[in-house]
C-alpha cells in the first residue's frame, strides 16, 4: 500500500474537479498513490442533473448518498437502482456504463474507488457515541468520515480535532491502535492490501 502519513483532512482542503466526463463535479479527497494511476481514491460526487458516470476499468466503487433525496442508477444491462436516504449504498464494477438519475433535486454522494487486483475494501455507516477503536497494520489502513457531529483522537495521536464532513486517513504500517471519541456519525472504511 503507497505511504501516507496518518492525518485528519480538513473538507476545506478538498479539491474540487469537473468529472472525466465533464457532467458533473467531484471533490476529491484522497488519491492514493497521488498520480493518475492510483490504486484508492476517495471523493464527494455532486450530481446535479441526470448524467452518465465515467467509466473505470478495473476499479470497484461503492457509492453512498450523502445529501439530497435520492438518486437512481440505470446501469445499460438493466439493473436499476435507488439510493435513498440515510446513506443508502451500493458496490459495481467502474467498468459497467450507468447513468445517474436524479429523484428529487441535486445530491452529494460519497464516492470509494479501488484498484481489485490490489486493494479490498469494506465501508461500515456507524453511530458515533463516545469510544471507537481501530486497528491499524502493515497491509491495513482506515478512513473516517465524519458525517456529522464532532470527533478526536487521543492526546498521543498528535492529530487535529474532526468537523462534520471531515475525513481522517489512518496510515497502514506498524501495528497501532487509533481510538476516536465523539457523538455523530461516521463511515469507517477498511482498506486492506491484497497478497
Amino acid at each position: 500500500m503507497p505511504p501516507l502519513p496518518t492525518r485528519v483532512i480538513p473538507s476545506s482542503a478538498y479539491r474540487r474537479e469537473r468529472w472525466r466526463n465533464g457532467n458533473g463535479w467531484t471533490r476529491e479527497i484522497l488519491r492514493l498513490p497521488a498520480a493518475d494511476d492510483w490504486l484508492l481514491r476517495l471523493s464527494i460526487a455532486e450530481i446535479e442533473r441526470d448524467a452518465a458516470f465515467s467509466p473505470f476499468p478495473g476499479v470497484e466503487r461503492e457509492l453512498v448518498l450523502l445529501r439530497g433525496n435520492g438518486v437512481r442508477l440505470r446501469f445499460d444491462d438493466g439493473q436499476c437502482e435507488e439510493l435513498r436516504p440515510p446513506c443508502q449504498r451500493l458496490r459495481f464494477a467502474g467498468e459497467r456504463a450507468l447513468v445517474g438519475e436524479l429523484l428529487d433535486g441535486p445530491t452529494e454522494d460519497f464516492n470509494v474507488m479501488w484498484r481489485r487486483d490490489a486493494l479490498r475494501t469494506e465501508v461500515l455507516h456507524r453511530p458515533l457515541t463516545g469510544a471507537m477503536h481501530f486497528f491499524v497494520d502493515r497491509g491495513s489502513a482506515w478512513v473516517i468520515h465524519l458525517l456529522g457531529g464532532q470527533a478526536g483522537f487521543g492526546a498521543d495521536s498528535g492529530l487535529p480535532a474532526m468537523q462534520a464532513g471531515d475525513t481522517a486517513w489512518l496510515s497502514a504500517g506498524e501495528r497501532r491502535r487509533h481510538s476516536l471519541e465523539g457523538g455523530g456519525e461516521l463511515l469507517a472504511i477498511r482498506v486492506d492490501a491484497l497478497a
